[in-house]
């Protein structure tokens, strides 16, 4: 079996403004790492665009048709300080909805074995009605309630190890037992949620806050004793992943300490946990990252853990 890279040219289109650091060399510098010989083993494919019934699963009608028409013909319309629109930011982000369900159906079917979905803007923070930092659709969101959907699981997991806490993604399964989300963040940054006393609703949102400075040992420690023993009881059919590499000690946005080789070992240990409670089924998908080399190299590390490597 394989591991699935999904990509798509329009993820480029994306534009933000210069000097903003969700930009296009993200998915760049992406494209490159991936033409090393040691890469030469994944199965590739395009992002389809993303279906209308997958997205207003968990974003409202009315939402979805207000952000496709406020995307503007020219120039850039601002959402807020940090999160604009531009003439290719609605399909970059259709294809990177429709990447995501696209993994979870490879996946699914057991034509791969997990999958890497490297398109931009990222999604994690974006709420139900809600378009923030940066993110104009859940993609992780979206690829879940897809996954139950279609195929029926009973139970998701969501493991997200970006800097940032995925308010949006909390937001949205705050009160769904049968979707788990766990993060790892630093504390206080940006969104300003995410402390370990928000356990959501019937206790299915698991917190586990860092330090400004805190480096591989305590991420792992806050993996070990706090997340992955909650990602085993729960038991997923499917594990999802928010990808943020903006943990990395080069990060600019941040001041965490990470290190390529942790991404590596949250990575296997997250396919441990799959192999004994899913079949091995991972579908990750790329969230933030702002260093264009720790974005690489820690890229890198994560699909060479995927690839079983």
């Amino acid at each position: 079996m394989s591991t699935l890279l999904v990509t798509h040219p329009s993820g480029l289109a994306h534009a933000t403004p210069p000097g903003h650091p969700e930009r296009a060399d993200r998915l760049r510098v992406l494209d490159r790492i991936f033409e090393q010989e040691k890469f030469a083993n994944l199965v590739r494919d395009l992002a389809p665009r993303g279906a209308r019934e997958d997205i207003i699963r968990v974003h409202p009608e009315d939402f979805v048709d207000a952000m496709a028409e406020a995307s503007p013909k020219e120039g850039l319309v601002r959402i807020d300080s940090d999160t604009l629109l531009s003439p290719g930011s609605w399909e970059a982000v259709l294809r990177a909805v429709g990447g995501a369900c696209f993994a979870v159906d490879e996946v699914m079917d057991g034509k791969v074995s997990n999958a890497f979905v490297a398109m931009r803007p990222p999604g994690h923070h974006c709420e139900t009605r809600r378009p923030m930092g940066f993110c104009l659709l859940n993609q992780v969101a979206i690829a879940a309630r897809h996954a139950q959907a279609k195929y029926g699981l009973d139970r998701v997991a969501v493991i997200d190890f970006d800097v940032h806490h995925g308010n949006g993604t909390q937001e949205i399964f705050w009160a769904d037992d049968s979707v788990l989300y766990c993060s790892t963040h630093q504390m206080p940054l940006y969104p300003g949620t995410g402390e370990v006393s928000e356990t959501g609703a019937v206790g299915t949102i698991v917190n586990a806050p860092l330090a400004s400075g805190d480096d591989g040992a305590k991420f792992k420690e806050a993996m070990e004793s706090r997340i992955l023993p909650r990602v085993e009881s729960f038991a997923p059919d499917l594990i999802l992943i928010s990808a943020g590499f903006d943990a990395h000690v080069r990060d600019p946005l941040a001041s965490l300490r990470l290190v390529d080789t942790d991404f590596g070992w949250i990575s296997k240990r997250l396919m441990e946990i799959a192999d004994k409670k899913c079949q091995g089924r991972v579908v990750s998908v790329l969230e933030g990252g702002y260093d264009l080399e720790g974005l690489a190299t820690s890229a890198a590390a994560h699909v060479t853990a995927l690839m079983r490597g």
